[in-house]
């Protein structure tokens, strides 16, 4: 029997009941007023709304959630879109029932594929266990890093969202590796994760065609294939919990640990996605049923510490940034101020923690479970092994601003929580620390990503896209990147458009998906710079040079905001290093004005001022003092300042790697047809090389000499395959435009079936 409807809060009429009926919203003023609050006040008051609100949820059938969802109480607020409409006020899922793109789970990749979907223009539903864990931060609370850093920058620059929240939500902001070259230094936050998670449901739920509906997917919806893609059926929509059907024209599946994730303490285990969290396992029925390959991953987290516990005065201090630098190439500046920040603290494990490990390693079934974990993330159980009778780091990282729990960051642990807390006390400074919550492994299911396409799509199931930790990754960032993807390819799928593709030579982004659909993986993947070829080329400085024009004309995914910005930096960019291309003395004379750089004399020719600038030393300040005429507005734009003297930095390894780049790009573009049965054709492969084509399904030459085990011989002989076959089909091309045209428009079936016969 159906449950009687819980009554309204105030600020709410009901309709009367007849079709097409509307929710009355309350007034519009309560928005502006809302607004004009201190930002702590509203804080405070989003807070609350959010706890009112959710619990309001629990006792309404799904219908009515999805109306309380589609058309909220107002402050502002929590699902109006950035516009000022309501998203889907006008109705519950009974009537609008079919959504250009559905985006499954709410975490990183979840978010901002529902968000650039949206921004490409596509009806977007993002379906998730609970609104309120939406942006949450399951693991560490950061984000960045060498390598991740980059990723977070190129996701910034085709519009995503986490760059932009890092900036409002940080409280310690460090660039990594500065002793290096910029080309790979890494951009870090330590993030306050309530300030994270609030700030990104503000942004999820007032994003313009974006429906949030607070349900779990338990099955998918298929229909026959369309002819012109692989694929033995084609995704149509979801089927939610309670049997309701959602159509779509694209589903991404952004499941994280979800799928038939296992929690493991000690000897216990249990089923959760995360802590507190049912996982998802009809999904994942589904899934193997329809013939995906399966793998199993793991990856775990350690104890949280209370920070009022744990000695500091004894530990290694290490301070943020003086100067902090965003994310976003949008943000002037952090929301916090320098000397406001938080910092670090470093402590290590010493012989007695190593002997309590080796003594209790009988009570731990994830350390003896064969199934792969992170390699460069591991256990502390697993460095014990791995490296015995040595010292480990413990970094102990804020949680936020107003938080008294410590992330002990290196510490991962799923020993049984007394042992825990026993070892805990045997590192220096956590002698009396007290443990809020023990450290656990997750074990889950993730879809070996060599079964995808560069645009994410499935190659099984058409329209059906994969990002996040279901394609074994590991971190936020990899998460994010695949995310913003192949919620830009979901949409542009839907209206029939080419997919954006991101490739080696264009940013990090492309190196993760290329390695992930060509290589697949059999531990969780993490992004290094060293995984990259073109370091000097694809550094965090230019993502926006080398993305955001892209994302604007060929998705739409960026804004004009966004656009206009980047246009005028590559202006003025281009016109400052004319300038200082332009600007040319003698050695002799750059001594004079420039006494304190030590400039080389060797030298016979004049040198420019963009040479100058490569030296140690010299910046853009010291050339305005030097020659402040034509020089002196480049100098006072400090991001354009540091930008010069970069591209000052990397002027000739970036003209070196141009042509490497270019030599990479015509492999890149000789594309191998994607039904090519590789036992059938006419190439001498070697059986052991067709079974890896084969299995890997490459889309390129160049992905072809990436695999391991395809010898060169074989890429050559692939490689005249194809230019045959392209010829070929060139040749047949050309006598069906140069055949006698038939003006009969009734004939024009026929002329068809009469050019397909040549």
């Amino acid at each position: 029997m159906r449950k009687a409807p819980r009554p309204l809060r105030s600020g709410w009429s009901r309709p009367p009941r007849r079709h097409g009926a509307r929710w009355r919203r309350p007034c519009a003023a309560r928005s502006s007023r809302c607004a004009s609050r201190a930002p702590s006040r509203r804080r405070a008051d989003l807070k609350e709304l959010r706890r009112v609100f959710l619990s309001g949820l629990g006792m309404l059938p799904l219908r009515r959630v999805w109306r309380r969802l589609a058309a909220p109480r107002d402050p502002g607020t929590w699902l109006r879109s950035a516009r000022g409409e309501v998203t889907s006020a006008a109705a519950g899922p009974s009537s609008v029932s079919k959504y250009d793109v559905v985006v499954i789970g709410g975490g990183h990749a979840g978010t901002e594929a529902a968000a650039a979907a949206a921004r490409v223009g596509a009806r977007t539903l993002l379906v998730t266990h609970k609104v309120d864990t939406i942006g949450q931060m399951s693991c560490n609370p950061s984000f960045g890093g060498i390598g991740k850093g980059h990723l977070v920058r190129e996701v910034d620059a085709l519009d995503g969202l986490c760059a932009r929240i890092c900036d409002q939500s940080g409280v310690h902001y460090k660039v990594l590796n500065k002793c290096k070259g910029p080309a790979v230094w890494g951009l870090r936050a330590q993030i306050d994760r309530e300030l994270y998670k609030a700030n990104m449901q503000k942004e999820i739920l007032q994003t313009p065609l974006l429906t949030v509906c607070e349900a779990s997917v338990e099955d998918l919806l298929l229909t026959d294939p369309e002819s012109d893609h692989p694929g033995k059926c084609c995704v149509s929509g979801v089927v939610l919990e309670d049997g309701r059907r959602v159509h779509a024209g694209s589903v991404v599946l952004t499941t994280g640990t979800f799928l038939r994730g296992m929690i493991l303490i000690g000897l216990e285990m249990y089923p959760a996605g995360r802590m507190g969290d049912q996982p998802s396992v009809g999904l994942a029925q589904t899934l193997e049923k329809l013939g995906f390959t399966i793998g199993r991953l793991k990856t775990g987290t350690p104890p949280r510490l209370v920070k009022d516990s744990i000695d500091f005065s004894v530990l290694e201090r290490h301070p943020a940034d003086s100067s902090p630098v965003p994310f976003s190439f949008l943000s002037e500046s952090v929301w916090i101020k320098p000397e406001d920040q938080l910092s670090c603290y470093l402590t290590h494990t010493n012989p007695k923690v190593e002997k309590i490990i080796h003594e209790n390693l009988h009570l731990n079934n994830h350390v003896r479970e064969t199934t792969r974990g992170p390699r460069y993330c591991p256990s502390l159980e697993s460095k014990v092994l791995r490296f015995p009778n040595r010292t480990h780091q413990v970094w102990l990282e804020p949680e936020g601003l107003d938080s008294n729990v410590i992330y002990p960051q290196g510490i991962s642990l799923t020993l049984p929580s007394e042992i825990q807390e026993e070892l805990i006390t045997h590192i220096k400074g956590l002698e009396k620390a007290k443990m809020v919550q023990p450290g656990y492994g997750v074990q889950y299911d993730f879809l070996d990503p060599r079964q995808l396409t560069a645009s994410l799509e499935s190659r099984l199931i058409q329209r059906l896209f994969f990002a996040g930790q279901i394609n074994g990754t590991t971190g936020y960032e990899e998460a994010a990147a695949q995310g913003v993807v192949a919620g830009i390819n979901a949409s542009l799928r839907v209206t029939g458009k080419p997919p954006f593709i991101v490739s080696r030579t264009e940013g990090y982004i492309g190196v993760l998906i290329d390695d992930l659909t060509t290589l697949g993986t059999s531990e969780p993947y993490r992004m290094f710079t060293s995984r990259v070829e073109f370091r000097m080329s694809l550094r965090p400085d230019n993502a926006d040079s080398r993305l955001t024009f892209r994302g604007y004309n060929e998705a739409g995914c960026v804004s004009q905001k966004r656009y206009e910005q980047a246009s005028q930096m590559k202006a003025v960019l281009e016109e400052g290093l004319e300038m200082l291309k332009s600007i040319q003395f003698s050695n002799a004379k750059w001594a004079q004005l420039i006494p304190e750089i030590t400039i080389s004399a060797g030298r016979t020719s004049p040198c420019s001022a963009l040479d100058i600038l490569q030296y140690q030393g010299a910046n853009m300040e010291i050339l305005s003092r030097a020659v402040p005429g034509p020089l002196k507005k480049f100098a006072e734009w400090r991001q354009l300042a540091e930008r010069l003297k970069i591209e000052a930095v990397y002027e000739w390894h970036v003209s070196v790697q141009r042509l490497e780049i270019e030599e990479v790009r015509q492999d890149e573009a000789l594309q191998l047809p994607e039904d090519l049965d590789y036992f059938a054709i006419d190439a001498s492969l070697s059986q052991e090389v067709q079974e890896k084509l084969d299995s890997h399904r490459p889309q390129t030459i160049g992905a072809v000499s990436r695999i391991p085990g395809v010898t060169p011989a074989a890429v050559l002989n692939l490689l005249r395959f194809v230019k045959n076959h392209h010829k070929r089909a060139e040749q047949t091309s050309e006598r069906c435009r140069i055949a006698t045209p038939i003006p009969d428009v009734n004939l024009l079936g026929q002329r068809k079936l009469q050019a397909t016969d040549m």
